[in-house]
């Protein structure tokens, strides 16, 4: 079932059922659905994997006594009030996570989703993505990290905004006062090696 060239527009129910029964294999092929469309997403080069493994396991060793969950890249987010689901690269859970239903991979309720941007995706990810995580009443920080600089944005949810704070040095440290941790910049870009 080809849908990339596709104009029809699918409801919640028949994009799940595509996703579980046409694509069960994940790992190599995911689709986000945002407004009735299907968005393929392109898989990911070195510094982008490296990143996001960095970030996961720095996370993890911080949260593990904690009762917070760090989830990688196949943890669907659904946004309900925008109809719409996203594969975020990174996604913190704390307390019980919520699923849409008894198949147990569609999240409801991150606290934390953090994002390595490409240079496909960069747009899509500052722009009408983050508008649909901001429907997210659970999410409290939205975390972009760019592969091809330093550079890590972090958006906190205060009472009548978003609070924005960027870091560009190595030797910086983000908070993620949501989760009561901190990530180095050095830590996040361990190994990683930027263009020219």
């Amino acid at each position: 079932m080809a849908l990339r060239g596709a104009q029809t527009l699918l409801t919640p129910e028949e994009y799940i059922t595509f996703e579980r029964k046409f694509i069960p294999n994940a790992n190599t092929v995911r689709n986000e659905f945002v407004n009735g469309k299907i968005v393929p997403m392109s898989g990911s080069n070195l510094a982008h994997n490296l990143i996001t493994g960095n970030i996961a396991i720095g996370l993890h060793e911080q949260l593990k006594s904690v009762g917070c969950d760090v989830l990688m890249n196949e943890m669907r987010v659904s946004s309900p009030l925008t109809s719409s689901y996203f594969y975020p690269d990174i996604v913190i859970v704390c307390e019980e996570p919520r699923f849409e239903d008894n198949v147990f991979d569609t999240l409801l309720n991150p606290v934390v989703i953090i994002e390595v941007l490409s240079p496909t995706t960069e747009a899509y990810d500052r722009g009408e993505k983050f508008s649909h995580y901001r429907q997210l009443e659970s999410l409290q920080e939205y975390i972009i990290v760019s592969q091809d600089r330093v550079n890590v944005e972090r958006y906190l949810r205060k009472p009548d905004e978003w609070g924005y704070t960027s870091y560009q040095d190595l030797e910086q440290k983000v908070p993620l006062a949501s989760i009561q941790c901190e990530l180095s910049l050095q830590e996040i870009y361990d190994r990683v090696t930027f263009p020219e």
